[in-house]
């Protein structure tokens, strides 16, 4: 049984090679572990003493393999050059924290200064730098993910590629992309949350919007009522049953057609209120309507359309 399986180890470190063997044509596998290449069929050691490629140092716990690891972060699109370049620490002390002299100072002052104008040399590296900055400042406020930033930061270089920014603000523009990226991810926020976290005008930020979907051919489909559930229901403490319960509503609303031309932000409202009455939880329409950004009046008039759909009476 030790046999087969150190036969089954060598086979996984060995690596076929395209040149087959001078001797009998037959093929040429990499014993990485000894450092031979040889071949499979007569034996034939074509080269030895090959280069190991790998590191230096062993690790036998993922921590200290990440304290002795030496490569850097990997790139994102997060950042206006990718995360490439050094950054220059804004804290003078030295490698041991100890504080650095004046003289010091200075000339990481220096540094400093000359570093950030070679990492923004042109304009639409500044242009990108503002606009990431803006996207993370506003993903940050409304709690999306970094795959939500990622996508954003993606969908903010295309339209900057494809010059669709020339008469648009870099916020409007940078604003507009983290709404679709949202939308996109299936963690969709509402337009007033976006612009309650925003340096642009809700009217301008639902037509930056269309217009960058149109021209670079998102695919972004209508928000489900059912995807702004969790978070409301949360952020009232109400328990899974409720969450559950909402989701019925919603889905029970579909199928009859009631949720077309609504606000899939006022019903996600809605079916959380209501299926915090139907399961006896605590909670009112203005607790809902504070953390749902929308009036007392929408969930209001939602609420009953829900209830009347599935013939539910409250409790």
């Amino acid at each position: 049984m030790s046999n087969v399986l150190k036969t089954t180890e060598r086979d996984e470190q060995e690596r076929e090679t395209t040149d087959g063997c001078p001797e009998c044509g037959g093929l040429v596998v990499t014993d990485e572990e000894h450092g031979e290449t040889v071949c499979a069929d007569c034996g034939l050691v074509v080269e030895e003493d090959g280069i190991d490629h790998g590191p230096e140092w062993r690790a036998f716990d993922s921590q200290e393999k990440d304290k002795k690891s030496r490569v850097g972060a990997p790139t994102t699109n997060t950042m206006h050059d990718k995360g490439l370049s050094t950054n220059i620490d804004w804290r003078d002390k030295d490698a041991y924290g100890n504080s650095l002299g004046s003289r010091q100072r200075q000339k990481m002052q220096r540094l400093r200064k000359w570093n950030e104008r070679f990492r923004t040399r042109d304009a639409k590296e500044r242009n990108l730098k503002q606009a990431l900055g803006e996207i993370d400042r506003m993903a940050s406020a409304t709690g999306l993910p970094d795959n939500v930033r990622e996508t954003a930061s993606v969908i903010y270089r295309r339209a900057l590629e494809e010059d669709l920014l020339p008469g648009r603000s870099i916020e409007g523009v940078a604003t507009s992309c983290v709404y679709a990226a949202a939308r996109q991810a299936g963690v969709p926020r509402s337009l007033d949350e976006i612009n309650d976290v925003s340096r642009v005008e809700k009217d301008e930020i639902a037509r930056t919007y269309r217009y960058i979907v149109r021209e670079l051919g998102l695919e972004v489909k209508p928000a489900d009522p059912a995807s702004y559930v969790p978070r409301f229901a949360s952020e009232l403490g109400l328990s899974d049953e409720s969450q559950h319960r909402a989701r019925e509503l919603l889905e029970n609303a579909k199928q009859k057609g009631v949720h077309s031309g609504k606000s899939p932000v006022g019903l996600a409202a809605a079916a959380v209120y209501a299926a915090a009455l139907l399961t006896n939880e605590k909670t009112t329409q203005a607790k809902v309507s504070e953390v749902a950004d929308i009036s007392e009046v929408t969930i209001r008039n939602r609420y009953h359309e829900l209830l009347e759909a599935e013939d539910a009476i409250p409790v």
